[in-house]
């Protein structure tokens, strides 16, 4: 029973014995069934409900984001499960914590970046003066572009292009995605070579472009990287590689004496 004297205010989840409140709504009777995982968890977050527009492009980013084969995150995953098959929630969360500024991390450095040179920028709206400028600065401080370049996909992530068009179609192609492009066609010029705009990185540009809060854009990597991390368990049940993993790394491990 609530104390008179205790107040925790909460603009997500409450209930009763007879019901369950989720965003102000009855959950059984207003949103199961009517609203989508994708749309819940903007809606979450934002605090306001998603139009259909935000809800596709959203949702877009949620399945680029799910799973991208054999990454470090799915191993750690896997290799988890291996040494206790009894901790599901333990291999889950192997792989969640590997999302870093390499993998998976990369969607909220974006995002911040992108948001920052934008802040930065002031007034000026000429987005390839904008990159031109922000790359210079980038390189002269000896630091990564956050987005840019991509371990596998060398000439085009296959995503990008997907993302930019469904923003487009939906009236949402916004300041931070139109930077990050402005940001792909000056980048060679500074850089003295051309690199992919990486998917991860698109997908920073897009949730920034929805108004998310970009310091939680890792959040949302993490989310969708949880349902491809549990198809990787799954399939780590019905066909099993990581103790082959284990094993061809510990045979063929070679002590080398330290040098210090």
């Amino acid at each position: 029973m609530a104390s008179d004297e205790l107040s925790f205010p909460t603009g997500l989840g409450t209930s009763t014995p007879e019901t369950i409140y989720l965003l102000g709504h009855d959950l059984a009777a207003d949103l199961m069934g009517k609203v989508g995982f994708g749309e819940l968890a903007f809606w979450l977050v934002a605090g306001r409900r998603p139009s259909a527009a935000e809800t596709r492009l959203f949702e877009a980013v949620l399945v680029a984001l799910a799973d991208h084969g054999f990454t470090p995150t799915a191993i750690a995953a896997r290799l988890t499960y291996l040494s206790a098959p009894d901790s599901l929630q333990g291999a889950l969360a192997a792989g969640l914590l590997g999302g870093g500024s390499r993998f998976l991390g990369v969607t909220e450095d974006c995002g911040k970046f992108l948001a920052d040179t934008l802040v930065a920028a002031g007034t000026e709206r000429d987005y390839d003066v904008i990159a031109l400028d922000a790359v210079k600065k980038a390189r002269a401080e000896k630091r990564f572009i956050p987005g840019l370049g991509h371990p596998v996909h060398k000439e085009q992530d296959p995503r990008t292009p997907v993302l930019i068009a469904i923003a487009e179609e939906e009236g949402l192609r916004g300041p931070h995605l139109r930077l990050f492009e402005a940001i792909g066609r000056v980048h060679p010029e500074v850089l003295g070579r051309r690199l992919p705009l990486n998917g991860a990185g698109v997908c920073g540009a897009a949730l920034a472009d929805l108004g998310l809060p970009t310091d939680l854009l890792r959040g949302f990597a993490l989310l969708a990287r949880a349902a491809g991390l549990l198809g990787q368990l799954a399939e780590e049940r019905r066909r099993p590689i990581a103790n082959q993993i284990y094993l061809t790394v510990d045979r063929n491990a070679v002590y080398e004496p330290r040098e210090d």
